[in-house]
């Protein structure tokens, strides 16, 4: 039996009514583009990218608001110069009216650039609170990080929603995309037993290329055997084919169980293009809702 008969109608407003998107500050005009496919209210985090300027960032999360949106803006702490960039870019959000929902993270230098190491660093500096933030994502890793150990990442997640909790600001996890639902599943129930009660909503990629699938794949160390392509819908021999996450999600929503992960939504990398995600996505819920 197919597991979206018997089990979207149980999640189906968590996993396709709430969804959110990302895109970067050079998308602004593709935003523009999809706009109309997107539900208003929709969460859209805008990345915080090393070749991007803070009037861009502005710019992307203004835009974001103007088209009936939610925006959540990026924080890259180790992009971060100073104890003053970082207050200058929650000062132009609050001005704006784009802060009230952010997401935080370490980011990809490898040295900061500046006075914060990690996310922890951004949530323990009280600016956020300060600044009218009340909202705050951080970053999950069903499968691993290639350069931080799984004991040092659950210490982290453990510590960040802690943090959140003393500061009184509510959070989310978000976590990198892949391509097998069940690992992902099997991780929000450990979140769940390291006592973290935070929302998780569920990387998944857009419909893209195959080609460029699995160089993000390689990019981020996300496992891509030839069973797991084989699984998610990858064709190898055919890089120039689309693959979307249809099969991810119907194997997440079978799997899925409200007494033993909590609260689940999904959040789409937009790698193939915004109006492609939204596009697809409409269809997605049009088929499944009907």
């Amino acid at each position: 039996m197919d597991p979206l008969s018997t089990a979207f109608p149980a999640v189906g407003t968590s996993l396709l009514e709430d969804f959110s998107l990302e895109m970067t500050g050079k998308d602004v005009p593709k935003l523009d583009e999809a706009a109309s496919l997107i539900p208003p209210g929709t969460r859209v985090n805008v990345t915080f990218l090393g070749n991007e300027t803070l009037r861009m960032r502005l710019d992307a999360a203004r835009a974001v608001k103007r088209l009936g949106f939610t925006p959540v803006p990026h924080i890259s702490a180790r992009r971060l110069g100073s104890r003053a960039d970082f207050e200058q870019f929650l000062v132009g959000l609050r001005a704006d009216g784009t802060g009230t929902d952010v997401f935080v993270v370490g980011g990809d230098p490898a040295r900061p650039e500046g006075p914060y190491k990690d996310s922890l660093s951004l949530i323990e500096s009280g600016l956020l609170q300060d600044h009218g933030v009340r909202h705050v994502g951080v970053s999950g890793y069903p499968e691993g990080h290639p350069a931080i150990s799984q004991e040092a990442l659950w210490s982290a997640l453990r510590d960040k929603s802690a943090a959140l909790a003393a500061r009184g600001l509510d959070g989310g996890v978000i976590t990198q995309f892949g391509f097998d639902a069940d690992p992902v599943l099997a991780w929000i129930e450990k979140v769940r037993a390291h006592g973290i009660t935070l929302p998780v909503r569920v990387g998944v990629p857009g419909p893209a290329s195959v080609r460029r699938l699995m160089s993000y794949a390689t990019r981020f160390g996300v496992g891509t055997s030839a069973s797991i392509a084989k699984k998610y819908g990858l064709s190898i021999t055919n890089l120039m084919g689309t693959a979307g996450p249809d099969r991810f999600l119907r194997v997440l929503a079978g799997g899925y169980h409200p007494a033993r992960h909590g609260t689940v939504q999904i959040h789409f990398y937009t790698f193939g293009g915004l109006k492609a995600t939204s596009e697809w996505i409409a269809q997605f819920r049009k088929d499944v809702l009907a």
